[in-house]
């Protein structure tokens, strides 16, 4: 597990990039299972985040396979969307279009926490988990919810304790 997780920061960025060159090409084509293999390469991650955040991992994996369990094996996310609409069942529960919806907003949460992480040199990542958190959940979440999310926000590690965790040296 420690050689899997040595450098799962640029695991993460390079999956990140792949994924984004697909979508940002003159051809967009993004395929299903290439998508869910890029969001598996983070789940890592969030549980680095510390036992407050197991929950967001459990939520994340979940939308995930329910993403992985609605499409066909040679799906583009196109092909999917345009097959759940046809077949009027991607507004359902456990669709893999809902689920998209709620794989992208991960998708922005992480990315927001690392612009906020890189752009910031404090040891504290409570201001950006925060806002990533603001920026990409907080509106699609009722009272409780939040409430839970900003009051779990001091559990979380320090920067420090974060690259330990993450085999990183921090710059």
């Amino acid at each position: 597990m420690e050689g899997k997780r040595e450098k799962l920061l640029t695991r993460i960025a390079d999956t990140m990039k792949e994924l984004a060159d697909c979508v940002n090409s003159s051809t967009p084509r993004l395929e299903v299972h290439r998508l869910v293999h890029g969001c598996r390469v983070g789940y890592p991650f969030v549980g680095c985040l510390g036992l407050p955040f197991k929950f967001a991992q459990m939520e994340s994996s979940s939308k995930v396979n329910d993403l992985k369990n609605g499409a066909r094996p040679d799906d583009t996310l196109e092909t999917m969307i345009d097959r759940e609409i046809e077949q009027e069942c991607a507004k359902k529960p456990y669709s893999g279009s809902r689920s998209l919806i709620r794989v992208k907003r991960s998708i922005i949460m992480l990315r927001v926490m690392f612009e906020q992480m890189l752009s910031s040199r404090e040891n504290s990542i409570e201001g950006a988990v925060s806002k990533s958190y603001e920026q990409s959940f907080a509106a699609y979440h009722g009272w409780a919810t939040r409430t839970a999310v900003f009051a779990s926000l001091p559990a979380l590690p320090t920067r420090a304790k974060l690259m330990k965790k993450l085999h990183e040296n921090g710059n």
